[in-house]
Order: structure tokens, then C-alpha cells, then sequence
């Protein structure tokens, strides 16, 4: 084999392994307690309290949504989004959060919930919701 042949293969090898690493980074999800210790935008899975009050008040301020969440750690949060309430999140069975903390509060950029199906019952619906404050 060339020596240009050998140098050529490792360079690709090098690539696909910084590929891997950046998409296996970014794809996992964190809890509520990584979240305040990091200072970067995260992913934050869990369920709604459906005990605690949701806020949205559209004649108020149509762009602020607040509710409570826990996460996977079962760990309770004030979640702030900076856009509509989405529709059906009383029904949700799992959400997903793109955001970061700021002090005690998740500041979401992004929700994504996961509903049962309305026509399959075993099936999962997923709708997402973006925050209209696009600084986040």
C-alpha cells in the first residue's frame, strides 16, 4: 500500500470518530440538576405535574407558558416558555425540553411532547412546540 493510501485512510477514520462523538454527545438526555450545573442549552426528558397549576394567560401575554415538570430523577421544576401554550400537553405522557436553567427555573427554547395516539391506542403521537424567543 502507498504511503498517501495509509495517511488517507486514518484521516477518514478520524472524521467518522469526531462524527460519532458529537452526535452520541448531543443526543442524551440530562436531569433538571445537570442542567444547573452546566450553563449550556440541553435536553430534559420527563412527565407534567398535573397536581400544579399551568399558567398561560393569553390576554395577559400570549407568549408565556409555566408549568412544573419532573424529570427522570423524579426532581420537580418550574418550566418558563417563552411561547403558546401547546395544545393537548394535559394529555402528555412523556415531554422532552430544549433549554437551560436559569437560577430555579428551566427557560425551554423547545417542547416536545409525546401523546397517546387518537387512533391507535398501543401508538404514540409526538408534537412539538418552539418558543417564539429565539435568543434562548
Amino acid at each position: 500500500m502507498k504511503k498517501s493510501s495509509i495517511i488517507l485512510i486514518v484521516i477518514i477514520a478520524v472524521a467518522i470518530a469526531m462524527i460519532l462523538v458529537i452526535y452520541t454527545d448531543s443526543s442524551t438526555y440530562s436531569t433538571f440538576a445537570q442542567a444547573k450545573e452546566k450553563n449550556t442549552e440541553l435536553y430534559v426528558v420527563g412527565v407534567l405535574n398535573k397536581e400544579k397549576e399551568l399558567v398561560y394567560d393569553p390576554v395577559k401575554d400570549a407568549n408565556h407558558f409555566a408549568f412544573y415538570m419532573y424529570d427522570n430523577d423524579s426532581t420537580e421544576c418550574k418550566v418558563v416558555f417563552n411561547g403558546s401554550k401547546p395544545q393537548d400537553i394535559e394529555r402528555s405522557e412523556q415531554i422532552v425540553l430544549t433549554g437551560k436553567m436559569e437560577g430555579d427555573t428551566f427557560h425551554a427554547s423547545k417542547i416536545l411532547m409525546k401523546c397517546p395516539s387518537k387512533y391507535n391506542k398501543d401508538e404514540m403521537e409526538i408534537k412539538e412546540a418552539v418558543s417564539t424567543n429565539a435568543s434562548l
